[in-house]
């Protein structure tokens, strides 16, 4: 296992073909000497490579599983590795064989491992293959590598042979991404999906922009708008455009929909350059069942529970990843490390993580079976989680794990020292679904539903929380952001400027799907673009300018992000007007003297000179109005000065004299 600082040592070295000679060989001697013999016996597993794969603790399989360029007794060539224990027998075939399966047969190792392996010499860079598997009963199979490092573009589904040499610009940001990524720096996330953010044609759903015009067009975007981090819904390799990649194949190759996995890494490094972090969507929870992937690998359920109520997704018609298998632990963390390793990812987004950790999910009483304790839990799956962030967080102590789960399942992002599963952080749902409903409601109702809208804060030191608007809720008729709010035109945009500033201000992580930030006005379709031409019309070129300021003015004011998991980062001011629906609160960092107060009018009507009591704070200005007319609001109702007046002076209790725009929020910072 490579320590972190060896890791970092080879960051910026090129992926060199490796030169084998002499005792480093382990061989049958007369593979060798019959030069005429189309595969040798070769292994590039060590004994306590083995011991780990059998243990479940073999972090590194990318390194000898999948397609590796080799040059052995001064012929170059490709080692080839997969495991298949039920497997008869295994053959590489490909455009180099014609497909062939009699042409190059690998040898099964005599250690009961089930790893079929060879080195095929004079197989080239960027040549298609597969595994031909003799299996279980007679089964015959042609899979693509589940390690594989490059795939055909679909609806090809070989896997190609790779040599990667991308030299990396970003050790500026590898630096000081430990500072970056942590959890008291600012976290405002960018959710993308790379075919359908913009295309060459908006509607032709077979025209992408490239990960290269990716880094020309999406980085200077994502920069602009001040967003700290980026995620990428799924770009491991996956079939089913529909799927959104969250059916995947390929868990070790970037999609070839967008180039090359050096082109890949150009993306990233371009993001990094810009001091921008990237997060991935993994998906360690279920896989498709397509004839080419790991469903039935060597005709058996190799990959997923043999058990279909464990085994099987209902919901997704998709399979489970057997989690008590020690060979599938290995595959699965050595999928999260080669990510963090070789991309330089910043941070992996685990998806349907309740999914995995429960054995209910989405299963009638019947349908599941309890553990051996009688409880939901799927014990194995827990540990494999908790084993999985030890894991990242060992050897790359400067990245996040952030679990997408909406139960109430305890301690997600707790340390597992600590009992917890030990993610970084965890979508706080419950934030999301009770914020919509509040904006969803007509304006003059909202002073009965107040506990709705407070209701966050009584749960929120619990975990680690990033409040999430993410792809989920603008698809599937749930109607995109802008048509969730009430009232006409003007109203609805003031909402949703006001529902952001609210988002930016409340302590946590921030995560805003693509479109979101201009007000997008159709649902998301992965089939065509963002609709980039609404940017014509001030109102959502304005919302556009809210957003990016709001993003500079959270990223910059440290009382925003500094405590932001912290409870002295964050106080109620006000919760006592019901009547006016008109809430305060105070965000704190550690220094006092430059606190920023938020107050929040959830009504369409003016409130000039409100007040509100407020302790030790005796000068403040206003840093932020939604109701700006840069933001298409009125600016009619601002604070230039507002009026502070001492009420008691033992107490040190000051009295703000405040106006407050219609369905608007003003931002005051304590100013010294």
């Amino acid at each position: 296992m490579a320590s972190s600082k060896r890791q970092s040592a080879k960051e910026n070295q090129v992926e060199e073909v490796k030169t084998l000679t002499g005792p480093a060989l382990k061989y049958e001697e007369e593979h060798f000497v019959d030069s005429e013999k189309p595969v040798w016996n070769y292994s590039l597993f060590s004994d306590e490579d083995i011991t780990n794969f059998k243990n479940g603790t073999f972090y590194n399989g990318h390194e000898k599983f999948g397609s590796h360029a080799l040059e052995v007794l001064n012929t170059p060539g490709f080692y080839f590795s997969v495991w298949a224990p039920n497997a008869t027998k295994v053959s590489v075939i490909g455009d180099f064989n014609e497909w062939n399966e009699k042409r190059h047969p690998l040898f099964v190792r005599l250690d009961k491992s089930g790893i079929w392996e060879g080195f095929v010499p004079h197989v080239n860079e960027a040549e298609t293959y597969k595994y031909y598997i003799k299996g279980y009963r007679g089964a015959k199979l042609k899979k693509a590598d589940p390690y594989g490092q490059y795939c055909e573009l679909r609806p090809g589904t070989a896997s190609k042979t790779w040599i990667s040499k991308h030299q990396w610009q970003d050790e500026l940001w590898m630096k000081k991404r430990k500072k970056n990524n942590a959890l008291n720096a600012p976290w405002s996330v960018y959710e993308v999906h790379l075919g359908s953010w913009m295309r060459p044609v908006k509607t032709d759903e077979e025209s992408y922009n490239s990960y290269i015009q990716l880094k020309e067009h999406l980085v200077p975007y994502v920069k602009k708008m001040g967003f700290t981090h980026v995620e990428l819904m799924p770009v491991t390799e996956f079939p089913f455009d529909g799927s959104w990649g969250y059916q995947g194949t390929g868990y070790f190759a970037a999609t070839s929909r967008f180039g090359t996995p050096d082109d890949f890494k150009e993306l990233v490094d371009a993001f990094h350059q810009e001091d921008i972090g990237v997060i991935l969507d993994w998906v360690p929870s279920h896989f498709p069942y397509d004839a080419h992937g790991l469903f039935m690998f060597d005709g058996t359920h190799t990959y997923e529970y043999g058990d279909m109520q464990k085994g099987y997704h209902p919901d997704w018609n998709s399979y489970i990843f057997n989690y008590e298998r020690s060979e599938v632990r290995s595959f699965l963390i050595s999928s999260a490390r080669f990510w963090l390793d070789k991309f330089h990812i910043d941070g992996l987004r685990v998806d349907a993580v309740n999914s995995i950790l429960r054995l209910d999910f989405s299963r009638k009483e019947g349908e599941w079976k309890p553990n051996k304790f009688g409880g939901n839990g799927n014990l194995e799956a827990i540990e494999f989680m908790k084993q999985f962030n030890e894991t990242v967080y060992r050897d790359f102590p400067d990245v996040q794990t952030i679990a997408e789960d909406a139960s109430d399942w305890p301690k997600i992002s707790r340390p597992t020292t600590e009992d917890g599963i030990g993610f970084g952080m965890k979508w706080m749902m419950g934030w999301m679904h009770d914020t919509l409903d509040y904006f969803k409601m007509d304006p003059l109702m909202r002073k009965f539903h107040q506990d709705k809208f407070s209701f966050s804060m009584m749960y929120y030191y619990d975990e680690n929380f990033m409040l999430p608007l993410s792809h989920d809720e603008v698809v599937h008729g749930k109607s995109p952001m802008i048509y969730k709010m009430q009232g006409d035109e003007w109203q609805k945009f003031a909402n949703l400027r006001l529902l952001y500033t609210y988002m930016f201000t409340h302590p946590g992580a921030k995560h805003l799907f693509m479109g979101n930030e201009f007000a997008q006005t159709t649902e998301w379709n992965y089939k065509s673009e963002l609709d980039w031409e609404l940017l014509q019309f001030d109102c959502h070129q304005m919302m556009q300018d809210c957003v990016k300021d709001l993003n500079h003015l959270y990223t910059k004011e440290k009382a925003l992000h500094e405590l932001q998991f912290d409870v002295t980062g964050f106080e109620w001011v006000n919760l006592d007007n019901r009547q006016e629906s008109i809430i305060a609160y105070l965000r704190k960092g550690k220094n006092k003297k430059k606190d920023m107060l938020v107050i929040l009018n959830m009504t369409p009507v003016v409130r000039r000179d409100w007040k509100l009591q407020i302790k030790g704070k005796p000068v403040w200005k206003e840093v932020f109005n939604s109701d700006s007319k840069k933001y298409w609001g009125t600016g009619d109702v601002f604070n230039p000065e507002p009026l502070v007046t001492l009420v008691d002076k033992k107490a040190q209790i000051y009295e703000i004299n405040v106006h407050l725009p219609a369905l608007a929020a003003v931002v005051l910072q304590q100013s010294v």
